[in-house]
């Protein structure tokens, strides 16, 4: 009997958690089981898009001792991205704003080192900026962007390797949305940032994901 009751109690739960799947599925928006998005530049609508808040990533790792790449991410960013009418990636530009004090390495205490005075000076230089000045196709939805890249007050030139990810409505703003990731590397030391070298590496690599969304017409 204790047996049947306990195939039985499970039987009601596997039956609570289908219903609670099927409950959640037919709430689901058909547009958004279905959504797709085009990778033609073309289908692009022109105009100025702004970087979504909560869809975007820009995560930088650097050599530890030859052991491992050590990681950290921003948390706070904004950018502006211009698609102009003639279309396609080589005529776009972006500018971009990552907060500095809002390093995250996932160990306070090393927070506080980087941000400080003996690497980003985050109280004195508080944005990490970005300014796109040329893009060179290297196929369909890819290329080079390279731009200015400004850290503790140094500008230095910066290339980065892009793909168009898509473009589509978005199925629950309906915004005109565009998805791009992009990767790349860069000397601190150009940024006039070398300590503790040779123990943390001069190499950063940095890696972006990152979702823009052409923001709705005033009422």
């Amino acid at each position: 009997m204790q047996g049947k009751r306990d195939w039985t109690a499970r039987g009601k739960v596997a039956c609570a958690a289908l219903g609670a799947a099927g409950l959640l599925w037919a709430c689901t928006p058909l547009r958004v089981v279905t959504h797709s998005v085009s990778s033609a530049e073309t289908a692009v609508p022109p105009g100025r898009y702004v970087l979504d808040p909560h869809h975007w990533s820009v995560v930088f790792d650097v050599d530890h001792l030859h052991y491992s790449r050590f990681v950290m991410r921003f948390d706070r960013a904004s950018a502006q991205l211009d698609w102009l009418p003639a279309g396609g990636l080589e005529n776009a530009a972006v500018n971009a704003s990552i907060d500095a004090t809002s390093l995250d390495t996932n160990v306070p205490a090393l927070d506080q080192m980087v941000k400080g005075t003996q690497m980003l000076d985050a109280a004195h230089y508080g944005e990490i900026r970005f300014a796109s000045t040329h893009f060179e196709r290297t196929g369909e939805g890819r290329g080079t962007l390279t731009g200015n890249l400004t850290i503790r007050g140094v500008t230095q030139p910066v290339t980065l390797d892009v793909t168009f990810n898509g473009y589509a409505p978005n199925p629950l703003t309906k915004q005109p949305t565009l998805g791009f990731s992009a990767s790349g590397h860069f000397s601190r030391a150009k940024f006039g940032l070398a300590t503790w070298f040779p123990a943390v590496g001069d190499e950063i690599d940095v890696r972006i994901q990152a979702e823009f969304a052409q923001p709705a017409a005033p009422m």
